[in-house]
């Protein structure tokens, strides 16, 4: 199967000491950051590029373009707008977006994939399927390679999806506990990519922030205790140089 690493908008904001949000993360920023990801591992590098820094079609055209200069092996469009009063770019405008990424890429002669995000389920719309049913198979005409709708949670929705736009294929994100949800639940369903999104992050940084409150709170030490033994991290990095 396909293997890729994912960098995330949070895992930049968190490190950056700021919220996870569509504005959070400087353009510059993403993309040295990208660069830096790719630069230091032999696996593909999926993009999570936001809303491509731009409204208009231009605009996004232009920053995909810089976002495959980092070498990056794929990257999201998502049609979400950061702004309360409308948390969704207008239909049209949201697929426009879209063709005008997949134009870039063309334009690059790279076999850079694009995931096409609809994120109508993270913004609180009221019937977020319908959303998601009426604008994935749009982004996929428009020239998404992979389809995504964020915090899609119940199987019977997230088969409502993969049918709604196959043969494309469909990524899933679970990036907390779920007893209904598993790798092989998820390719029962005809899913084909599972993201963990801030997951693995949030397990660390949980970890850390309860070591660390024990530790102000008790002046205990105990909380060390599910720490990795140096020998297995080094192990990590060993393999990696």
């Amino acid at each position: 199967g396909f293997k890729a690493l994912a960098t995330t908008s949070a895992g930049v904001a968190f490190s950056r000491g700021a919220p996870d949000t569509v504005s959070s993360v400087p353009r510059d920023v993403m993309l040295a950051h990208i660069r830096d990801v790719v630069e230091a591992t032999p696996l593909p590098v999926n993009a999570d590029f936001l809303a491509g820094y731009a409204d208009e079609p231009e605009g996004v055209a232009a920053n995909v373009a810089l976002c495959i200069a980092t070498g990056a092996a794929g990257l999201s469009i998502e049609d979400g707008t950061g702004r309360s009063t409308m948390p969704l770019y207008e239909a049209r405008l949201a697929t426009d977006r879209i063709r005008a990424a997949r134009a870039a890429i063309d334009a690059s002669g790279l076999p850079v994939v694009l995931t096409g995000r609809c994120e109508a389920y993270l913004v609180g719309e009221q019937n977020p399927l319908r959303v998601a049913l009426d604008r994935l198979p749009a982004y996929a005409e428009a020239g998404a390679d992979c389809l995504y709708a964020p915090d899609v949670k119940e199987p019977d929705e997230i088969s409502a999806i993969v049918k709604a736009v196959a043969p494309k294929p469909v990524n899933v994100l679970v990036s907390a506990p779920s007893k209904v949800l598993s790798v092989s639940r998820l390719a029962d369903l005809g899913v084909r990519r599972v993201s963990v999104g801030s997951g693995l992050a949030r397990v660390a940084w949980g970890a850390f922030l309860r070591a660390a409150r024990s530790l102000a709170e008790t002046g205990s030490f105990d909380a060390f205790a599910d720490a990795a033994p140096f020998s297995e991290l080094n192990g990590v990095f060993a393999r990696r140089a």
